[in-house]
Formats: structure tokens, sequence, C-alpha cells
């Protein structure tokens, strides 16, 4: 009952379809698997192109254990079996999907296995690894970018599929007609992983209709009509607990970043016919600050608000302030420059060795008369506009700007100009 995607899956570097910049003669990958040099590493692009393909090829052309976890899914307990597998045979390769999704817990179970390359991870996201995955584990790992499959690797997929008799459709004897092939391929829109179970679903359903009907035929001919047919009902299942849920998550998300609205209403009508409420407050909440941000403060008060009567009156008529919040935040001014700032701060709070100023530390302790100050601090509602120029950034770090405003609205052009204000009068007071 395995997938015809799943069945296909490559055991050699050589099986896998397209992404030669990174597995073709010479390419890094190739190299490392040659060499026996693994490294950890992440995957990263849209789905359906092969990054677990490209995992499971390393594991089957190297011959090391292969295991495959869900970073949002599976636990701790689970990465324990993993680890003590690793023991026992000395590395094991680790495919963790939606690897953007690991939480605190297993990120420090994992950091150490990383480290001792017990375990090789190969983590696999539809995010973009710079933004969405902690430094800790990005520094541990090389960052590769998957491409989308080209037509032609598409065709070539496909006609492996047909004529693999152990895991294909070999044995079915199956001729897709040109226009059924083409829109395999144009329907399929460069994932894999859709084309190959459309075909089988194709197949399966136009063989049952032979049977029914008594016809038996040397040649199993597929038409455009019956691939249409497999298309549209595929098209129209939504799992909320599988991969087509974390894929309009993602579509959904990056429509508003792109301000395109249609496409916005479109993920979350797909969402919410499918009944997944908790996700679309959830992921709204996120987009609101991580792509609108600064430059439309306002936005996430009223997407928090539709959130908030969303959950309240619960669907079907939740649908309505959702769309108010969607329409609003796709047509936003967009800035992601607090995520940026934060992120920088915590790669330098990771990466750089500091000390806090000792104006700034409480000082209660060492017997302050008042307030708690350190010494030399000084208290900036006691001078002019309750501000004054000092040292707040430890040494190690002056002259650290970690907040980049585009100034893509008004709000946050104001907080630009004031940011660049008070940081030229702090660096000044710093030269003397």
């Amino acid at each position: 009952m395995q997938p015809l995607a799943y069945r296909m899956r490559p055991t050699n570097l050589d099986e896998v379809v397209g992404q030669r910049h990174l597995i073709g003669t010479g390419k890094i990958i190739r190299r490392m698997v040659e060499a026996r040099l693994l490294s950890s590493m992440i995957l990263y692009g849209p789905p359906g192109i092969g990054k677990t393909s490209i995992a499971s090829a390393i594991a089957g052309t190297t011959r090391y254990a292969f295991r495959q976890l869900n970073a949002a899914t599976d636990g701790k307990k689970e990465l324990q079996q993993v680890a003590e597998e690793g023991k026992m045979s000395g590395t094991v390769i680790l495919l963790l999907d939606e690897l953007h999704r690991l939480d605190k817990v297993k990120q420090d179970y994992l950091l150490p296995l990383l480290e001792s390359g017990q375990v090789i991870l190969v983590g696999a996201t539809t995010e973009n690894p710079y933004l969405s995955v902690t430094p800790a584990i990005r520094s541990r790992c090389q960052i590769f970018e998957l491409k989308q499959p080209t037509a032609a690797d598409a065709k070539r997929a496909i006609q492996r599929a047909l004529t693999d008799k152990v895991n294909g459709l070999g044995q079915d004897h199956v001729e897709l007609t040109d226009a059924a092939l083409q829109m395999l391929i144009e329907k399929g829109n460069g994932d894999l992983r859709t084309m190959l179970n459309g075909l089988e679903l194709a197949v399966r359903s136009t063989k049952q209709e032979l049977a029914a009907s008594h016809q038996t035929a040397a040649t199993l001919k597929i038409t455009a009509s019956d691939m249409a047919d497999s298309l549209q009902m595929r098209a129209q299942t939504f799992d909320r607990h599988g991969d087509s849920h974390y894929d309009v998550i993602s579509a959904f998300q990056k429509s508003i970043r792109g301000s395109d609205t249609d496409a916005a209403l479109h993920y979350l009508a797909a969402l919410i016919a499918g009944g997944d409420l908790s996700s679309i407050c959830r992921r709204l909440t996120v987009i609101a600050y991580e792509d609108i941000g600064m430059a439309n403060p306002a936005a996430a008060q009223h997407a928090f608000s539709a959130i908030q009567a969303a959950q309240n009156i619960g669907l079907p008529e939740a649908r309505i302030p959702l769309a108010n919040a969607v329409i609003e935040l796709a047509l936003s001014p967009k800035s992601n420059s607090a995520m940026m700032a934060i992120d920088q701060a915590l790669s330098d709070i990771e990466h750089t060795h500091t000390h806090i100023p000792a104006n700034l530390k409480d000082a209660h302790y060492a017997g302050a008369k008042k307030l708690g100050h350190g010494i030399g601090y000084l208290y900036a509602h006691q001078y002019p506009n309750d501000w004054v120029a000092q040292q707040y950034l430890p040494d190690a770090l002056l002259g650290s700007q970690y907040f980049t405003p585009k100034g893509n609205s008004k709000f946050e052009l104001a907080f630009k100009r004031q940011y660049e204000r008070l940081h030229e009068l702090q660096a000044e007071r710093l030269k003397h």
C-alpha cells in the first residue's frame, strides 16, 4: 500500500532526478559521498523536489543505516532510538523532515550527537533555513538549496516509474498519451511526488474501470481525460496531518508575504475546508509580526483581534474575520526588519563572549544607595527628552547595529529616522 513516489525513492545518487548542481559529477554532495566524508546538511526547497530522495540515495550509496523522523510529530524518544542505533552501527543517517519545527528540547538532545558524528543529520525544510532554523543547528550543517526539476527531469522520473517492474508500474504495461504526459507534468508543477502519485492513481482507477466492465487489454492506455480526473481527485484531498497540510500552510504565508491577496484567500479557503482553525490562527499571528512587522504595526493588532473573534465564534463563521485579516495583511507594506534584528542579536549571543557594562549592572547587592544602579549610570529621566548618551552594549559589541529599518511605510520611516538620529548621537558621545 506504499505510494508510488515512496517505492521509487532512489537507492543511489545516479537514480536521483535533477539537482545536478549538487549530485552531478564533481559536485559537492557527490564528492562528499565518494570520499566518505559526510557531514550534516540542510536541504531546502519546495515540496516534492527531491530532499528525501537525496537523503535516501546518500544512505544507499554509503551503506549507512538510514532513519527518517519528523521534527513536528516525533519526540525525544524517537531521537534516542536513532542515537542508540548510531552507537551500535557507528553512524546513522537521520533524515529530519520539517526541520524548522524542531523545538529546543529535541535540539538540545540532537546537538551533541551531531558534534560526535554519531548521527549525520540531513534536515529537510520548505522554509528558508537562514530565517527559520536556529543558529545552533545551522552552524553544524552545510546548507544546500534544491532547484525545481525541469520538464525533462520530470519526464525521466515518470518513464522510470512506468518501466520499473519491481517498485514501479512496469508490470501494468502502461502507455501514456502525449497529452496525458504533458498534463501530468504541467499539473505537477515541479513536484515529483505529486506527479508519481497522480500517475499511480490514474493507472489504478483505470484498471478498476476496465475490470468492472470485464474488459482486458495488453496495454493500459491512459488518456488526458483519465489523467485529469485523477489529478482532480488528488487535488481535492486535504490531509490536515500529512505533507499537504504543511504545503498549504507554506503557500499561505508566502502568498501574503508576496502581497497576492487572491492566492492568500485561496489557501485560506483550503485550510478552512480542512477545518484547521488552530493552524490558521497561529500562522496569521506569525505572519503579522514576521512579514508585516514594523511596516504596519496596527496590522498585527487587527490580526490578533480577528483571530480572537474567529476562535470565539468558530467555523464556519470564523471565515469572515479571518478573511478580513488576510486581506489587510496581504495589502499591507512589508518588513521583516524586527525578525532580522533579533536573529542577528541571537547570533551574537551565541558566538560572542560579552560582559555587561558596569554602569548597567544591578548594584543592590553592592550596597548602592539609589535605585540599585551601577556605578556611573546616568538616569535617563533626569535629562531633557528623557534621553542621555551612555554605553549600553558590551565592549565586544560596541557600535553594533541590529535593526535595519526598511522605511517601507510612514510608520517604519518614522522609526528609521529616530533610530538613526539616536544612533548618531550615541556614536558621537562615545567618540569622546
